[in-house]
């Protein structure tokens, strides 16, 4: 049986239809999900994905993070359930509280759209075991409120608990703290990340399918082991 990974759609989503394919290339079953309703439909992982949910009104995340699908969202990753929020999503993990810190205006001010070089920080999360530690990854990048910051209690933990999972490599795109890309929760099974990796999925669309990685891991660790007769 395929893993069932769950797409959220918001008002103002971009990326669901792309983070379903990512999802569905890795060999999982993506199950759509929409922000009004609270059911989850017994999906094992869950996409927060990128866009302009409710217009970025208040805060980019702020609004989107008391829908009812996220209600049960926060409740399923607190139980354990995988999720992983990539740009718009990571600013909601960030604003529900399932990841610390926040994401802000990017130093220049202004919007940043580029293929970015990512260092993967670590490998051992429910989305990244596919990739060897230190390995350097092409991946798109495309926002305006894209800078990681935290008080500096909260980077030490960070740094010391190896929670930090991609770091920017050469120039920071957008004055995150340290050069943070990405970072996961303490047991590894939620992780928020700026960049898209589910634009990244073929490298004859994308700069590369160095994104494929994470959805592969999540499938990965969703399947059950198979024992051979």
């Amino acid at each position: 049986m395929s893993a069932r990974i769950g797409v959220i759609t918001f008002p103002g989503t971009l990326d669901d239809v792309d983070a379903a394919r990512a999802a569905a290339r890795s060999g999982a079953e993506a199950v759509p999900l929409w922000h009004g309703d609270a059911d989850l439909k017994g999906v094992d992982a869950v996409i927060v994905p990128g866009g302009f949910s409710y217009g970025d009104y208040l805060r980019c995340g702020a609004i989107a993070r008391f829908a009812p699908v996220m209600s049960s969202v926060i409740d399923a990753a607190r139980g354990g359930l995988p999720v992983l929020g990539i740009c718009n999503g990571f600013q909601i993990l960030c604003e529900a509280g399932l990841l610390p810190g926040a994401l802000v205006r990017n130093d220049k001010l202004h919007f940043v759209c580029k293929d970015q070089w990512l260092r993967v920080e670590n490998n051992s999360t429910t989305w990244t075991t596919r990739y060897e530690h230190g390995a350097e990854v092409l991946i798109p990048l495309k926002s305006g409120e894209g800078g990681y910051v935290a008080d500096q209690d909260t980077l030490d933990r960070l740094e010391g608990d190896g929670r930090v999972v991609f770091r920017y490599v050469g120039e920071n795109p957008n004055g995150s703290r340290n050069d943070i890309a990405g970072i996961s929760s303490a047991d590894g099974r939620i992780v928020g990340l700026m960049p898209h990796p589910e634009h990244a999925i073929d490298a004859l669309t994308g700069p590369s399918d160095d994104g494929l990685g994470m959805f592969y891991s999540a499938v990965d660790a969703l399947t059950p082991l198979v024992t051979p007769a």
